[in-house]
């Protein structure tokens, strides 16, 4: 114990995997060692019988960062004290708030600045994307994407395929997993790649899958589709905020991800997009808004538009400035901790769920099957568990004890220890809880 705790001290955290230990004083050594604790002070938690509960769905809606509140404030308060002149008299003056965001953001995701954009929602943004990026030509229209995605990806694929006089039957493929297995294996990915050839427009995969957490290997697919003559992009939205990103290096050709998961900026809020800097300013087809349109011209109210020469040309609208305060505030946390810290910890504490769901699943003789990738490489925060013969009930029983964690049809609990706010200790109450119910 002394040390691990001396380790992790030093700002390193060892592979810990084969020394967890189920144990309260375990799990607050952990925590009492751990550089980035101190960001947990800076969330509000939801409470439960008088403490705080064990929150564990930071991949369906991040903890609210205790300064949001002021931030949103400050935009009130220049509302109220300038008006329309808040455009520019404000301390975050609104004309160009959105550019203040844009070095947070590049950081975040791998990226120059001027290959991000904050703007609008998720999916919003990628229907914006694929008017640019998903062009069927003859008979290569087929979009690729992995066996259940998100269900408004598939709407979007579907919805962009039919606008193109297209057959979302055949056009739209997903690559599925092997019999009696859950994660796609990324052999199987690229060699569906290879098959689909010159049928293949775009390759639109989740960096992360919603419903598995299996993160995938988002640079080989780029390589791949690129192979092929096809576009690569990415829905990051269980990505984003939760591991390694770099999609310039990576060579994708755009992605969009929202701001409420584990970017922890609230309820709907702004989303974000990336288009590699080859792209910019190339003539490509986009919808055209005044929020586009060159900045140093904006005002003239021409009527021809003329693209911003960065991922700005996007842009349909202005910036929403009471959702990108709580945002600011959220990137900068990030800033802080930095997601190498972030991605370090986070790997730790999901092992330590891991190992504590093995534990209970041994004790109580239940079969908790994790399906969830075991590679830390290969997940982010989240576990997702088939709970054989509890299910629903089990995810209710664990709701009632003050676990909030997620539950996603037909059969799946998903749990993400979020490093920014939770804890060992956290993860720790999570199992002796989850012994208690099943025991």
């Amino acid at each position: 114990m002394e040390q691990v705790v001396a380790l992790l001290s030093g700002y390193f955290w060892p592979t810990l995997m084969n020394t967890f230990e189920n144990s309260l004083s375990f799990a607050q050594a952990l925590d009492g060692a751990d550089p980035l604790r101190s960001f947990r002070d800076e969330f509000h938690f939801p409470q439960h019988d008088g403490g705080p509960v064990v929150y564990l769905t930071g991949n369906s809606l991040g903890l609210q960062p205790r300064a949001a509140a002021a931030a949103l404030k400050q935009e009130l308060d220049d509302w109220a004290r300038f008006g329309v002149e808040g455009h520019f008299q404000a301390q975050h003056p609104w004309v160009s708030y959105h550019e203040e965001l844009a070095g947070n953001t590049a950081r975040l995701v791998g990226a120059k600045e001027e290959e991000v954009v904050v703007m609008n929602q998720l999916t919003s943004n990628l229907h914006f994307l694929l008017v640019s990026f998903f062009r069927p030509d003859g008979k290569r229209k087929k979009i690729l994407c992995e066996q259940r995605p998100f269900p408004s990806d598939t709407y979007a694929f579907a919805s962009q395929i039919a606008f193109h006089g297209g057959d979302p039957e055949t056009d739209l493929v997903e690559v599925k997993a092997r019999a009696g297995e859950h994660v796609l294996r990324t052999e199987d990915i690229l060699a569906k790649i290879e098959e689909l050839g010159d049928e293949l427009a775009l390759v639109c995969f989740g960096g992360v899958n919603f419903y598995t957490g299996q993160v995938f290997d988002m640079a080989a697919i780029t390589n791949a589709a690129h192979a092929v003559g096809a576009i690569a992009g990415f829905d990051l939205a269980h990505a984003a905020g939760n591991v390694r990103l770099k999609l310039h290096d990576w060579d994708a050709d755009f992605a969009c991800w929202c701001s409420y998961k584990y970017l922890n900026s609230g309820p709907g809020s702004v989303a974000g997009a990336f288009i590699h800097e080859r792209h910019l300013n190339k003539g490509l087809p986009l919808f055209a808004g005044w929020w586009g349109h060159d900045k140093k011209e904006r005002f003239k109210m021409e009527p021809t538009f003329k693209p911003m020469p960065t991922a700005e040309a996007w842009q349909v609208s202005n910036a929403p400035v009471f959702s990108m305060a709580v945002h600011r505030v959220a990137l900068e946390q990030f800033d802080r901790a930095g997601m190498e810290r972030l991605r370090e910890k986070s790997e730790q504490l999901t092992g330590y769920l891991a190992f504590l769901i093995d534990a209970v699943a041994k004790e109580t003789n239940t079969n908790l099957e994790v399906i969830t990738p075991s590679d830390p490489a290969e997940r982010g925060c989240q576990l997702s568990v088939f709970a054989h013969g509890k299910g629903r009930d089990l995810f209710d029983a664990l709701t009632k004890r003050g676990v909030i964690a997620d539950w996603r049809e037909p059969n799946v609990i998903r749990m993400a220890p979020v490093p920014m706010y939770n804890s060992f200790e956290d993860v720790y109450r999570f199992g002796v809880i989850l012994k208690e119910l099943l025991a």
